[in-house]
């Protein structure tokens, strides 16, 4: 398959669009679940509310989760993934974070936007 129509990229895109209401930064390895990525494994947390689809910057199409510029710290701790859910029991996406990031408890975070991208298929 060389071709795929970008309204079905765009539904599952927008159903991170909907759903991904919290951004938590996490420690140790990739968080699997929803409890491991606001719980067992956070180390701090916002609120957030992505874009709806866009192209892509290279090809594809993609949300852009913006950029965190107060995120609460809530655990000291070497944050190492970053974790978008529904805040309410389902884990929608995780990835690394571009460096890793010491963070105190009390204290607040930064990240830089987050771009979560469906590439265009090419042919095999």
């Amino acid at each position: 398959m060389a071709f795929l129509i970008d309204t079905a990229f765009d539904s599952g895109l927008s159903y991170i669009d909907t759903n991904g209401t919290r951004i938590d930064i996490c420690y140790g390895t990739e968080p699997t679940n929803y409890t491991q990525a606001t719980s067992t494994q956070s180390c701090g947390n916002d609120t957030v509310n992505t874009g709806a689809p866009t192209d892509g910057a290279t090809d594809g199409r993609r949300v852009i989760v913006p950029a965190i510029t107060a995120g609460s710290v809530t655990d000291t701790q070497t944050a190492a993934w970053w974790a978008l859910s529904d805040g309410a029991s389902v884990l929608i996406a995780t990835g690394p974070l571009s460096a890793s990031q010491a963070v105190t408890n009390g204290n607040t975070f930064t990240l830089d936007a987050i771009s979560i991208t469906f590439r265009d298929v090419t042919a095999v």
